[in-house]
């Protein structure tokens, strides 16, 4: 019985390389355009790159913090990228994650950050396997599939369009993903602080945050009070730069005429998919944690350990 689980595993460790080499190969063909300027994936007009909202915002935030939001070139010294940088629209926290980029110029802090994503992949499967295993080693690896290729193989875009323009974008969901799973394997080893601590640093871009929350909640099931206060005080640490007025006001005016959210664009699915998975292999887990929740005696008090 032993040496068939350890067979397994081998097969599952081989299923993953191989799913990485896929991925390699699709940035291998995103690489060579990263320089050029187009129309992107979703528009009729030349852009620059996604990676360039990051870029000038991460700049702005340490020379021109009042104008973090805004969009187009602005005459203040900033390096101006053709035709014009993205408007920035995460909260400031992913600006401070990604500001030692700053040492190296646009073009090479784009091709860092990729690569830095890319090394990101095995990380990435090893948590999967942490935390979907326990379910079997098939759904470990179809998660895998989602999270580490997503594939949709198409004529020069590689095996996989949403990491295609992933990575030509210089976009942040293979950090996103990452952060989200390191919140759930952190929850599962019952460090409760670190869960909430890498959940509220994924909350640069709610969305995929906010849908993981469920799983979170049902791994954190007992530890709610600690995991909250450490997901709170993270969000609140990490956006202090809000607290500058003219910054604080850009945002909300961000707000109210951009979202602040982008379009679903195919990247996206990344994320959303990941944790869409590993919520419906666990979806018994979380159906029985908000049963008991909804069970809760009227005009009691709810202890924490209720949640399990």
């Amino acid at each position: 019985m032993g040496g068939n689980t350890g067979r397994a595993r081998l097969l599952l460790l081989v299923g993953f390389a191989v799913l990485i080499s896929l991925n390699f190969y699709t940035f291998s063909l995103a690489y060579p355009q990263i320089s050029t300027i187009d129309a992107g994936c979703c528009s009729n007009r030349p852009l620059a790159k996604d990676f360039s909202a990051f870029y000038i915002g991460a700049w702005r935030l340490f020379h021109d913090p009042s104008q973090v939001y805004f969009h187009g070139y602005l005459n203040d010294g900033e390096f101006h990228i053709y035709p014009q940088p993205e408007g920035y629209k995460y909260l400031p926290s992913f600006l401070l994650i990604i500001s030692p980029l700053l040492v190296f110029s646009y073009s090479q802090a784009l091709a860092v950050f990729d690569a830095i994503q890319l090394l990101m992949l095995p990380a990435i499967a090893f948590l999967v396997y942490k935390i979907v295993s326990e379910k079997g080693l098939v759904l470990t690896f179809l998660v895998g599939v989602i999270a580490v290729l997503l594939p949709a193989p198409t004529p020069g875009w590689g095996f996989s369009i949403a990491y295609f323009w992933q990575w030509k974008e210089g976009q942040s969901k293979v950090l996103e993903t990452l952060l989200i799973l390191l919140s759930f394997y952190f929850a599962k080893r019952e460090k409760p602080v670190l869960s909430g601590v890498f959940l509220g640093l994924s909350f640069f871009d709610p969305r995929f945050s906010l849908i993981s929350l469920p799983l979170f909640l049902t791994f954190n099931r007992g530890r709610v009070y600690a995991v909250l206060v450490s997901l709170v005080m993270t969000g609140i640490i990490s956006n202090i730069p809000l607290i500058y007025p003219a910054m604080g006001s850009g945002f909300v005016s961000m707000l109210f005429s951009a979202g602040l959210v982008s379009g679903f664009y195919p990247y996206a699915f990344i994320p959303f998919l990941t944790v869409v998975a590993i919520s419906i292999v666990y979806h018994e887990e979380i159906l029985a944690a908000l049963t008991q929740f909804r069970r809760k005696p009227q005009g009691q008090e709810m202890p924490i350990k209720s949640l399990v």
